[in-house]
């Protein structure tokens, strides 16, 4: 038999298998076959396209965001709401059938603070390891872009602008002048205006023996709105590990090769953020079409991976591909990242193919393929050349892989003004339409891919 009709045959019974369930979901045959959301022309689906189309869910992808970004929360490395968020992930994966393991390493302390004000829920930003790790309660006396503190503050939070590059002097200062603790609202970036900042860990020259915390631009405002009484602790957070979370089903025909398709995303967020779109979003995207694909007929296996630490310098997933041996490398046969995929920003209109090199790969060729397929060739963009996600891992061992990303038409490098801070929720930076669209062009690309000997 050809490839060529093997693989007809395959997408086939796939598609038998995807329609046999079709009534429990709002995907229906039918659905699989009109226009998808947001596309400029009708679809041209394969079988195996149908498949995917008439099982995809974003409103099943949701309920797990929900549980990441509203109820979990902030999931910094090594912390234990990224270990619950691990558990979570691992315990779906595993009543899903998938064989699961949780990948440890190290990773480095985090100096965290968990403020409490009357009216608000708590927040979370960074502090400074110069600092002092202790509990403080007081109303803040705001006293703006300064470097030197006057009036008396004396057991009182001050609260400080940042001036870039003075942040010791700021906190010195309060120190000085009797203070219990610096409170340094993050600057906006000369660079990107637009974007509001999240909280950042202020690295001092010297040590001082407050609390110095790096708030957000969202937390200035809230207590200059009126949240001025606070009480906190900084905790210092050590011997820290991060766990990968790993999961693969066989595939359903003969696979002497021991071939592979990984889907995968990050599950962290920076301190103080939720994370629902970076990258709550991709990893509710990964769960979801690891639901859609386990029972799907393949020629390769699939393997979900969510990375941890990614924030961090893309720890998690170099550690994984640091793990593989030459044959391992040789059997994957592509690595579909996806980081940030369903931004409400209303310019994220462009749906981007990044390849480290901006080169073409399996990943990205399948990609644009899946959207040619499904109607969307007016919204995609690239490949084009960028790093800064899990991706870049799998690109230094040369294994084929894609970043995939919602973001603005004028450059992928422009982001929604949320990227990173606490207002990155579900309700202010999530589009469902989009997390449809999203899932249907991985999970058709991907079934692609792993339908192919």
């Amino acid at each position: 038999m050809s490839e060529v009709k093997r693989r007809d045959l395959l997408a086939g019974v796939a598609a038998f298998a995807g329609f046999a369930t079709v009534g429990l979901l709002p995907g229906t045959a039918a659905a699989a076959t009109r226009q998808r959301p947001g596309a400029t022309l009708p679809p041209s689906l394969t079988a195996g396209d149908k498949a995917v189309v008439a099982r995809v869910d974003a409103r099943r992808a949701l309920r797990h965001l929900e549980v990441l970004s509203n109820e979990i929360g902030w999931r910094v490395a090594g912390t234990p709401a990224e270990h619950r968020a691990a558990r979570y992930i691992a315990e779906y994966l595993r009543d899903l059938g998938y064989k699961v393991e949780l990948q440890p390493f190290p990773v480095a302390d985090k100096y965290l603070a968990e403020i409490h004000a009357r009216g608000e829920r708590p927040w979370q930003c960074s502090a400074s390891p110069q600092g002092a790790v202790a509990s403080v309660h007081g109303e803040v006396v705001d006293v703006g872009r300064v470097t030197e503190v006057t009036g008396d503050v004396r057991g009182r939070p001050v609260l400080f602008d940042r001036v870039v590059g003075m942040e010791t002097e700021q906190a010195k200062a309060a120190a000085d002048a009797g203070a219990s603790a610096a409170l340094i609202i993050n600057a906006r970036s000369v660079t990107y205006p637009e974007r509001k900042p999240g909280s950042f860990t202020p690295n001092l020259k010297a040590p001082v023996a407050i609390p110095v915390l790096g708030l957000a631009e969202y937390h200035g405002e809230r207590i200059r709105a009126g949240a001025r009484q606070l009480s906190f602790e900084v905790t210092h957070h050590s011997g820290l590990t991060s766990y990968n979370v790993l999961a693969e089903r066989k595939s359903s025909l003969p696979n002497p090769e021991g071939k592979a398709v990984i889907v995968s995303a990050h599950y962290d967020s920076v301190p103080g953020s939720p994370g629902g779109n970076d990258d709550g979003s991709g990893t509710a995207l990964c769960l979801e079409l690891a639901r859609v694909l386990k029972r799907l007929p393949t020629q390769q296996a699939i393997r979900i991976c969510l990375w941890a630490s990614e924030e961090y310098g893309l720890i998690g997933a170099r550690h994984y591909v640091k793990q593989l041996d030459e044959a391992g490398v040789k059997q994957i046969t592509g690595c579909f990242q996806n980081d940030m995929v369903a931004t409400s920003h209303p310019p994220a209109e462009t749906y981007w193919l990044l390849s480290v090199d901006g080169a073409d790969n399996t990943t990205t060729a399948a990609v644009n393929a899946a959207a040619r397929r499904l109607g969307y060739v007016d919204q995609t963009e690239g490949p084009t050349a960028r790093g800064s996600s899990d991706h870049e891992a799998f690109h230094e061992r040369g294994i084929p892989a894609g970043n995939f990303s919602w973001r603005g038409n004028e450059a992928p490098s422009q982001l929604e003004p949320l990227y990173h801070t606490p207002e990155d929720t579900i309700a202010q930076n999530v589009s469902l339409e989009r997390l449809q669209v999203s899932l249907e062009l991985i999970g058709c690309a991907a079934y692609d891919v792993a339908r192919r000997k």
